[in-house]
């Protein structure tokens, strides 16, 4: 099952004719790094204020924060490691069926919550309230494989996000729908002093190790019961 996850991720992106698949997996990863910035902003006791995608699969998520230079950085950095985090959580919860679908319905919820609170235009509002119902559905309708396939798929985008356009990492500008912008790299080195193409290498290299954590939580052996 993880194998076939990882598989299709990475190839999908390569094989002529297959961008209609791919383009709703872009977008996942563009929600999971907007939406990393804005719960990164909360937790150094700033605020998400809103998050807008476009059909291109660029995306951006408005923040306010204290200004300090440890608030920005962390706050940029969310979005490029954040979303592997929450794969490592996935993971765990995809090993058992039980698990699975609340880990799904969750998700879900937070979706719907997501679209009252900060998502705030149309083309984000369809695809957030599309996701969650087809997340709604697998946990309603779907068999335990169906439910713990499902989140293991969703574990890997996740985890998977910040390489889905590696360059990102590598560069100083973001190009998005709203217009260019410094990349989420440039903006810690700004914060933080160091090249930029360093913390991509940091960020890359965390993402790398937190998702290798999360498949063992995935693998690892189920203890006996008597």
């Amino acid at each position: 099952m993880l194998v076939a996850c990882v598989t299709c991720s990475l190839a999908l992106p390569h094989i002529p004719g297959a961008h209609w698949a791919w383009w709703p997996l872009m977008l996942l990863s563009t929600l999971a790094h907007e939406a990393g910035h804005g719960l990164a902003a909360v937790l150094v006791g700033g605020d998400f204020v809103s998050l807008e995608m476009f059909a291109d699969g660029s995306g951006v998520a408005a923040t306010a924060h204290s200004g300090s230079r440890t608030a920005r950085a962390i706050i940029s950095a969310g979005g490029l490691v954040g979303p592997a985090m929450v794969a490592c959580g996935l993971f765990f919860a995809a090993r058992t069926e039980r698990r699975a679908r609340t880990a799904l319905g969750v998700l879900a919820g937070v979706l719907v919550l997501a679209v009252v609170l900060v998502v705030r235009n149309l083309f984000g509002v369809a695809y957030v309230l599309v996701l969650s119902s087809l997340l709604a559905a697998v946990v309603r309708f779907g068999s335990a494989w169906v439910a713990r396939f499902g989140l293991v798929f969703l574990a890997v985008q996740l985890a998977l996000s910040v390489f889905s356009r590696g360059d990102y990492l590598f560069t100083p500008v973001a190009r998005t729908g709203a217009g260019d912008m410094p990349s989420d790299v440039a903006q810690i080195a700004d914060a933080l002093v160091l090249p930029y193409w360093l913390w991509g290498s940091v960020c890359g290299f965390i993402s790398v190790a937190v998702l290798v954590f999360g498949i063992w939580l995935y693998l690892r052996p189920m203890k006996a019961t008597s």
